[in-house]
């Protein structure tokens, strides 16, 4: 069945290749970068069923128009993808403030202005899928990427919440939640902090070092992630979080042991807080 997909980030990675494999199936597919010129081929091979569109997420007038001409062009909005986001470096003493402000105003406050503009067109529908690009960074934190975590950490709670709210309207809601894979996260996508300090040099600056140096290298295929979101929005019943990678599958198993161990270890003192009424 056809699909009308609106794609935020198309210029790269997951969103480049998710745009192509939307319409090599025969989807419909608002395209959408900041400079259209770099996707302009996208929509030069389907010129019958792409449409380009400038989009910056961080300005609430470009949302709203790039909404209102997928409506008019296309009738409909079935798929959104949240793929727009972008990486920081830093400790989270070594962080600038204008870098996690930029950093929350594209991964968090540009995703939620775009949730809110496409979902009175599905609720009139009563149908439609929303996929927000998180992170294992969004369930399980890392040094030099605190405030990363935090804006994925961000999109995950409002995504759970946007889940328990939209269901009965036939709207459904995944959170994708990749470890590494080969895009532009960890090369020109992510700014660093200029100013080291050397007390983070085994922590913050060594899993920096770490994660630049391993950019273009890492196990995951942008082709076949882009593929696993596809499959998830033909099938009825699909996950809340979908884990892309081996990496993120060790996260989460990891991070579920971390806090089962907390909660049974501290159960007793934790019961004890409530105050019984008498």
């Amino acid at each position: 069945m056809q699909k009308v997909w609106l794609i935020t980030g198309c210029s790269t990675g997951f969103g480049r290749s998710l745009a192509l494999r939307a319409l090599n199936k025969g989807n419909r597919v608002a395209v959408t970068a900041r400079n259209t010129d770099d996707i302009r081929d996208i929509v030069s091979a389907h010129p019958e069923n792409a449409l380009a569109l400038a989009l910056d997420v961080t300005s609430n007038q470009q949302v709203v128009d790039c909404v209102e001409k997928v409506m008019s062009h296309f009738g409909s909005i079935d798929v959104l993808v949240n793929n727009a986001g972008i990486g920081y470096f830093a400790s989270v003493e070594e962080s600038k403030e204008d870098e996690i402000r930029r950093m929350f105003d594209i991964n968090v406050f540009g995703l939620a202005k775009m949730i809110q503009e496409v979902l009175p067109h599905m609720r009139r529908q009563r149908s439609g899928h929303i996929l927000n690009i998180a992170s294992i960074g969004g369930l399980r934190s890392f040094p030099a990427v605190g405030f990363y975590n935090a804006t994925k950490y961000a999109v995950d709670g409002l995504s759970e919440a946007l889940y328990k709210e939209v269901a009965h309207l036939g709207i459904k809601v995944t959170i994708v939640c990749p470890s590494g894979f080969r895009t532009d996260w960890a090369g020109r996508s992510a700014n660093e902090t200029p100013s080291l300090i050397d007390d983070y040099a085994t922590t913050a600056q060594k899993n920096m070092n770490d994660i630049r140096g391993y950019s273009g290298h890492q196990p995951g295929d942008p082709e076949r992630a882009a593929q696993a979101m596809i499959d998830i929005t033909e099938t009825p019943q699909p996950p809340l979080r979908l884990l892309l990678g081996a990496a993120a599958l060790r996260g989460a198993r990891a991070k579920i042991e971390e806090l089962k161990n907390d909660v049974e270890t501290w159960a007793t003192i934790t019961e004890w807080a409530d105050n019984p009424k008498s």
